[in-house]
């Protein structure tokens, strides 16, 4: 082999090394996206993604954290916090709490909540056509997201509401159940699924807990703080804890979770679109539909 041959094969490997290094990087690259948008939870999709990747052409709520804002005092802590984390602060003293009007995505308006919050609700229930399921709530700790779920509830604005996401890790990475949208056909197919609210947002809340198994949170746009409003999801296992903090909690689960369980165990008890990967809350919904049937507070 010739001087020439040989540096023309030594640059032909290079070249070749250089295309096989720039093709890992794609693949790498491919699947950081790909867990950032199956840990993307909430509304505000054209074919977008859920507490997760429930997300296919994102319509995305810029992060504005002044949009909206809960005034309160922070003190002790919360009397029901999931195991192995610590106790966010919990509000003492005259709590006010703000909402404000959001006509950005779909929406179904039925008011805005009161500004001060029962600071004595416990309790949650949700009855849905499959079971029934309780929460423990954080009111000290969360007091305008779950005085915003209450006035909904009396409202009835979630009774007969379908829940338009369900995913196992099989499937999406996480494991939750999404309920909230009011437009919601949850078939698997409609691409508005996901991004519709109570046409209000407000503050975070209580959002430096980790997404472990019962942990019951409010969804919102990714990278879009203070953006919280009707749509709330159920974590189903440890797996979420990937997922990490940054959504506010309002509770626990303390009843109905082998109901919970229940729902689906594979994505073969799904409706897939696109494997629940793009990122739109109406990639994957329960083959059964979960219906909410009415929501009480105690």
């Amino acid at each position: 082999m010739s001087g020439d041959d040989r540096q023309n094969e030594e640059d032909r490997q290079k070249e070749l090394a250089r295309e096989h290094k720039e093709r890992q990087a794609k693949r790498a690259a491919d699947q950081t996206s790909k867990a950032r948008r199956n840990t993307f939870l909430g509304a505000g999709v054209a074919v977008v993604v859920v507490a997760g990747g429930i997300f296919a052409a994102t319509t995305m709520v810029s992060k504005d954290p002044g949009e909206a804002t809960a005034q309160s005092t922070p003190s002790a802590s919360a009397s029901v916090t999931p195991p192995g984390t610590t106790p966010s602060p919990t509000k003492t003293g005259p709590v006010t709490c703000t909402y404000k009007r959001d006509k950005s995505l779909p929406h179904k308006f039925v008011g805005l909540p009161g500004k001060k919050p029962s600071m004595k609700l416990k309790k949650m229930t949700v009855a849905t056509n499959r079971g029934t399921f309780s929460i423990d709530l954080m009111t000290e700790a969360a007091p305008c997201a779950i005085n915003s779920m209450r006035f909904l509830a009396k409202k009835k604005f979630y009774d007969d509401m379908k829940c338009h996401r369900l995913v196992t890790p099989d499937v999406a990475g996480v494991h939750m159940l999404q309920c909230g949208d009011p437009q919601a056909k949850a078939d698997g197919k409609n691409p508005t699924d996901g991004q519709g609210t109570a046409g209000y947002v407000y503050a975070d809340e209580n959002a430096d807990i980790p997404l472990g198994k019962g942990v019951v949170f409010m969804t919102q746009p990714s990278e879009a703080a203070g953006r919280n409003n009707s749509q709330f999801a159920i974590s189903l296992s440890d797996e979420n804890l990937q997922v990490g903090a940054g959504y506010s909690v309002i509770g626990m689960v303390s009843e109905g979770m082998d109901t919970l369980l229940g729902l689906a165990t594979s994505g073969q008890d799904l409706l897939l679109n696109n494997d629940d990967i793009t990122g739109d809350g109406g990639t994957t919904a329960p083959k059964k539909p979960v219906i909410i049937k009415k929501i009480t507070f105690s």
